[in-house]
């Protein structure tokens, strides 16, 4: 377990404990004042004096700077990599307790690792939809960011507390968050990698009309690119069982190194994933061309059809695709897309499936056909929604809008009206934030 207190607090209790004085501890090299400033935490040592006074104490360097010996602190890094890998690749709730347990061995006063740990903690919380605790502990963090920032930097958090803010429905705090982001990476040239991408999404999901926002998003899919995507998820739960193998032969070094490996054999698809949702959504959103909607959507779908834990997304691609289709007028090729996707969802829950019945309608409309049994379909799918995660978000209040606008082109003037109301409810609900406490300005 690390050792409690300062570096002062440490540097004092292994003094009394030899039975040494402020004088002999300092020798020859370094003043007796100079000690008891250390001891009162009135100075912190640099590295060289560390070492020296490690020395004479008879304790490691980084016990002295840290409270934790090197085995210890290559066991917390070890626990903080298989907590990653349980967050991206396992169960989001075994993450967080994982990542609870570190930041209680490391304490505050090591508190690299533990913000590390806190971080991780908040990810989790996030990718168990725990919306409220999630900004709760971003919030937190950014806190610290600001105060401590040779800890934790503060545009990932940024970044990730305005994708959270709109899945919680608020889009006007998500969006000033992005601006913010965008701001922040502009002044670093920030345009490849997996922040970049990010922020791409978190952008371009939130809608932003921003012609500079936009345009970044455009720089970060030009520079990216739409990579081949390939499913490694069996090499990285390979290289991972053999961490936890050398972790229990007590092979830390080689554990890490293990762990590492497994951690960057999924990076390649974290990324193209993430691509993938960007070029949707692009595509979703119609500012281009009908040949670069077409572009987007068909690398959309190509990349998330790879995986088989994506398929409500490749369905969604498949439906976003055909609403590209649509605006180009081939409402064949959009009834197809339409059927495709909604052919993967039979028991996939939430509002992707009524968007399949809703673009078949509109496709059926489209081509002088009847669309009642579209409608319907849609109408009784979005009824069966409930509670904040599929039935009380934005995206069920623009299905229903969606449908009302249907009925309305239907000529079903009284269903109309309805599912116009039906979106008024879903928008006007309380969102998933409901009760959280904010106190942290944006600062621009």
């Amino acid at each position: 377990m690390p050792s409690q207190g300062t570096i002062g607090d440490r540097v004092r209790g292994l003094r009394l404990n030899r039975r040494m004085s402020q004088a002999q501890l300092a020798g020859p090299d370094l003043s007796d004042s100079y000690v008891s400033l250390i001891e009162s935490g009135k100075r912190t040592p640099t590295p060289v004096v560390a070492r020296l006074l490690a020395e004479r104490l008879g304790c490691t360097t980084e016990f002295l700077l840290h409270g934790i010996e090197p085995r210890q602190r290559i066991d917390t890094e070890l626990g903080l990599r298989h907590a990653e890998l349980e967050l991206r690749h396992g169960d989001p709730n075994v993450a967080a307790e994982r990542f609870t347990e570190i930041i209680k061995a490391a304490g505050e006063e090591n508190a690299l690792l533990a913000a590390h740990a806190r971080l991780g903690r908040a990810r989790a919380l996030e990718a168990q939809g725990r919306l409220g605790p999630a900004v709760e502990a971003y919030e937190r963090l950014r806190r610290e960011a600001a105060a401590h920032p040779e800890r934790l930097a503060d545009l990932p958090l940024t970044v990730a507390l305005s994708r959270c803010y709109h899945l919680a429905g608020d889009r006007l705090r998500a969006r000033d968050l992005g601006t913010t982001a965008f701001e922040q990476a502009s002044r670093l040239a920030v345009t490849q990698g997996e922040l970049a991408v990010d922020l791409a999404a978190a952008l371009v999901e939130t809608r932003s009309d921003d012609s500079a926002e936009l345009a970044y998003v455009r720089q970060v899919l030009a520079a990216t690119g739409f990579p081949e995507v390939v499913d490694r998820s069996a090499e990285i739960h390979a290289l991972w069982k053999a961490s936890i193998v050398a972790a229990s032969g007590e092979d830390s070094a080689l554990a890490v190194r293990l762990a590492d490996d497994a951690i960057a054999a999924g990076r390649p698809t974290r990324l193209a994933v993430r691509l993938g949702h960007v070029a949707m959504e692009w595509a979703r959103l119609g500012l281009s061309s009908a040949e670069e909607a077409e572009e987007f959507a068909v690398a959309a779908t190509r990349i998330l059809s790879a995986f088989a834990d994506t398929v409500a997304d490749h369905a969604e691609s498949l439906i976003v695709h055909g609403r590209v289709r649509l605006r180009a007028g081939d409402a064949t090729g959009a009834a197809e897309l339409g059927a495709n996707g909604l052919a993967l969802l039979r028991h996939v829950p939430g509002t992707v499936p009524a968007t399949a019945h809703l673009l078949l309608a509109d496709a059926a409309l489209a081509a002088g056909r009847e669309a009642g049994e579209h409608l319907r379909a849609a109408r009784v799918l979005l009824d069966s929604l409930h509670g904040p995660v599929y039935g009380t978000d934005r995206k069920s209040a623009r299905c229903w809008r969606e449908l009302g606008d249907l009925y309305g082109r239907a000529g079903h003037r009284e269903e109309q009206t309805a599912a116009y109301r039906r979106a008024l409810e879903a928008a006007g609900v309380r969102s998933a934030m409901a009760g959280v406490k904010v106190d942290v300005p944006i600062s621009r």
